[in-house]
């Protein structure tokens, strides 16, 4: 038996940006490989140094992604939101990147989000609660001695 699929629109990139979609592709298919602590540590370690992606930079991100991607277009959710959260850190950027679950009826599933709003999703941000996240990394605030 088979579930409905339906793959989101596709459009024109410049060939410098189709270039690092794809790139960022290949590399999230190696990260969605690994056990999820090694992704965790893997994500963290491509975090640093990036500022905190805008709603626009992860939706751009996002849609690069999906359009050189037939694969991130449909329902593999965990390399679409690697490879959304790997193309965002290309532009020195790092939305906060979840994995999740539901338990009526059970579904995983990964995704983006900036500000607390998931980005591309069909679902409002508390659908899924989250099991594993990444977001950006904070300055640390220097701690004066008393």
């Amino acid at each position: 038996m088979s579930s409905p699929l339906a793959l989101e629109g596709r459009r024109a990139l410049p060939p410098r940006r189709r270039l690092a979609a794809r790139l960022a592709v290949a590399a999230a298919r190696l990260i969605a490989a690994l056990p999820p602590r090694r992704i965790r540590t893997a994500l963290h370690l491509i975090r640093t140094g990036a500022r905190p992606a805008t709603a626009a930079q992860a939706r751009s991100a996002r849609d690069a992604v999906v359009t050189v991607s037939t694969r991130c277009a449909g329902q593999h959710c965990l390399q679409r939101s690697l490879a959304t959260a790997l193309l965002c850190r290309m532009t020195g950027a790092w939305p906060t990147w979840h994995t999740g679950v539901r338990t009526a009826p059970f579904r995983a599933h990964a995704w983006v989000e900036v500000d607390g709003r998931p980005i591309g999703e069909p679902h409002p941000a508390d659908y899924y609660t989250p099991t594993l996240t990444v977001g950006p990394a904070t300055r640390r605030a220097a701690v004066e001695p008393p």
